[in-house]
């Protein structure tokens, strides 16, 4: 049977602090939550490997957990600390709001496939509040954040989620079409919205900012 301790030691170890994660809550974050039980039935013994892992069956809008050296790049750019308050957008089974909660911020977790929202309940209970609705929209009438986490790639700037931030408020996403992607930090100051590409990135796209036809990128 998978020691899955010694998975997460690995995974922090050969993964995390080789992909430039050195914030030491961070770390310790990742080696603290179970991965494994963030991942459909049966497939918990690949929870651990470098890539992002299919959480629904195929189709046009399979949705995926983030590999672990990317979502951690990812939450780290956050800068979380206690009472944060952050949405966590396409929240999948919960893995990276039990994470960010672990960071000791405040999450609400918004998931738009029932399934995958009751599987989050079930799994975030009295840790995260979990909202099934959709994701492009966001959830403003539970804002401002003071951060943003979108679990998924977006061909589009999700401008409705930036709206959302509060003043200094941070939005990290992957932003971009296919290879050309990129891990993208969006700031706010007042009504302006700062974007700062952070590092080359492969992640799944998300349907709900999938770019209309003819859009140019």
């Amino acid at each position: 049977m998978l020691d899955y301790a010694q998975a997460r030691r690995l995974m922090v170890d050969c993964q995390l602090r080789t992909f430039d994660v050195n914030d030491v809550a961070v770390l310790d974050a990742f080696d603290a939550v179970p991965r494994e039980r963030f991942v459909p039935q049966g497939r918990e013994a690949f929870a651990y490997i470098d890539q992002s892992l299919r959480l629904t069956p195929v189709s046009d809008d399979a949705r995926f957990l983030p590999a672990p050296m990317l979502l951690a790049r990812m939450i780290q750019a956050l800068t979380l600390g206690p009472g944060v308050r952050v949405l966590d957008v396409g929240s999948g089974y919960g893995y990276a709001a039990a994470l960010m909660a672990r960071l000791g911020a405040r999450v609400t977790a918004l998931e738009a496939a029932p399934d995958l929202a009751a599987a989050a309940r079930e799994r975030l209970e009295g840790i995260a509040e979990v909202v099934e609705g959709g994701l492009a929209q966001g959830l403003p009438d539970k804002g401002p954040y003071d951060a943003i986490l979108v679990n998924g790639r977006v061909e589009v700037r999700p401008q409705a989620l930036l709206d959302q931030l509060a003043d200094a408020g941070r939005l990290v996403c992957v932003l971009g079409r296919d290879r050309a992607a990129k891990a993208t930090l969006f700031v706010r100051a007042g009504d302006a919205f700062g974007a700062r590409p952070l590092f080359d990135a492969a992640l799944p796209g998300l349907s709900a900012f999938a770019a209309e036809a003819g859009f140019a990128f």
